[in-house]
């Protein structure tokens, strides 16, 4: 069992973590299923650093009819079925209560795999060693469920792998033979959530975006799997009197570097920047993502729309890059919604080195006073649903003295949350960056 320090910042940072734990089955046949909805971000990044499908495994709490929160048990796809017989028995449940709380949670359990996949089949589960991924333990009920489907869909081998729980729900589970991989095993123990500094609710829209971005890397496996970034490494950037944290990943011979600027107090764990910065790598660009807010500023909404203070941080992150063996790439700026304002800001001084822009969704509109003096060619990417914003780009576009273009995405909202929608985004940042950082088209 794989032990570490103790707390986590979030869901990503937890699976990061894990990912770390895993990395020896890098080279196994695996596939990675996530208890939704919370333990999917967790698999997602455990997916995407072995290059393994990602996929779910619906279970359903089987709740005593007179007291739901208390478990008797749970259900999970192709009829699987855990009962706790001490709870049942103690509840003196009849087999039709059991059958009738059945009936119910399948319905649901049917319902949510389908939203989830959205018609895409199952990732077949028969001869492959699964990966079980929840965000923490408490009873394990529901991971016990998982296990049992993954088994019976024929799975050659089955592993449980959390980032938090009790130390002697662990132990009970591999005295009944279950292989855990565990980071933090914590005590006292009270709930999962107590680990975690951001335990906020992970929505279905979150857990349908990230197995629709997970058909990518499975791509990526069967065709070209591109080698290991040289660089990839979280970082801490010094602004004044803070310091702000980052991700670099820098893949080999990188042509460019995209540094980005998140939107609406966002940071480097934004799902949608991670998902174009990780084409961006696969493309052959360096990215790096960071927080142009700590924490507590970001807790401030006026600092969110204070564009020249978000301005002063990305350029102090640019001059940061100019210190590492990344200096002598070009680089590219990829803003997002008041990001993308506080980009061309940074861009319009002087001596600024960016040579090139792209806005996704973005506040041109809070730069204006400045655009005609941004000499990066500059790329402004809008939702077609996105009425006001395309008006804002429009009119900023007038403004601008460089070479210039305004996309609309048919079908986008401002999140781009729409399939296909951000990996059209990602498709044209990819070629503007060649055209003007540098790259083949090929």
């Amino acid at each position: 069992m794989y032990r570490g320090s103790t707390g986590f910042r979030n869901r990503v940072e937890a699976g990061r973590r894990l990912a770390e734990a895993v990395a020896h089955l890098r080279d196994e046949d695996c596939v990675v299923v996530g208890l939704p909805r919370g333990g999917v971000p967790v698999a997602a990044e455990v997916a995407r650093a072995l290059r393994a499908p990602l996929d779910v495994i619906v279970v359903r709490k089987l709740g005593v009819p007179f007291q739901p929160e208390l478990a008797m048990g749970a259900i999970g796809e192709g009829g699987v079925r855990v009962l706790n017989e001490e709870v049942v028995r103690l509840a003196r449940l009849t087999p039709e209560e059991i059958a009738a709380v059945e009936r119910r949670e399948r319905t649901e359990a049917e319902r949510r795999a389908q939203l989830f996949r959205g018609g895409r089949p199952a990732v077949p589960l028969a001869g492959r060693t699964v990966i079980v991924v929840d965000d923490g333990l408490a009873t394990g009920s529901t991971a016990r469920a998982a296990l049992a489907v993954a088994q019976a869909q024929g799975a050659r081998r089955t592993l449980l792998a959390v980032p938090v729980a009790p130390r002697d729900t662990v132990a009970q589970f591999e005295r009944e033979g279950h292989e855990v991989i565990c980071v933090q095993t914590p005590e006292p123990f009270y709930a999962v959530g107590q680990w975690y500094s951001d335990f906020r609710q992970t929505t279905d829209e979150e857990v349908v975006r990230l197995l629709h971005e997970s058909d990518g890397w499975l791509g990526l496996r069967q065709s070209d799997d591109p080698p290991p970034p040289e660089r990839d490494e979280e970082i801490d950037i010094s602004a004044g009197n803070v310091r702000l944290g980052g991700n670099l990943s820098v893949p080999a011979s990188a042509t460019g570097i995209a540094v980005f600027a998140h939107g609406s107090g966002s940071g480097r764990h934004s799902p949608r920047n991670r998902s174009v910065a990780r084409a961006l790598n696969a493309a052959g660009f360096a990215t790096l993502l960071f927080d142009l807010l700590t924490d507590d500023e970001a807790m401030d909404r006026a600092n969110v729309f204070n564009i020249e203070l978000l301005a002063e941080r990305l350029t102090a992150a640019t001059r940061w890059l100019e210190t590492q063996p990344e200096a002598s790439l070009s680089i590219g700026y990829f803003g997002a919604s008041t990001g993308a304002a506080a980009a061309l800001w940074a861009a319009a001084n002087a001596h600024s080195p960016v040579r090139a822009i792209v806005s996704r969704g973005g506040r041109p509109d809070l730069a204006m006073p400045r655009l005609h003096e941004v000499r990066a060619p500059t790329l402004l990417i809008v939702g077609g649903l996105d009425d006001i914003v395309i008006q804002m780009n429009a009119a900023a576009e007038e403004r601008l003295r460089v070479p210039h273009e305004l996309v609309v995405v048919p079908g986008a909202s401002h999140l781009f949350e729409e399939p296909g929608t951000l990996e059209a985004v990602a498709e044209l940042a990819i070629e503007w960056f060649r055209k003007h950082l540098g790259g083949s088209s090929g």
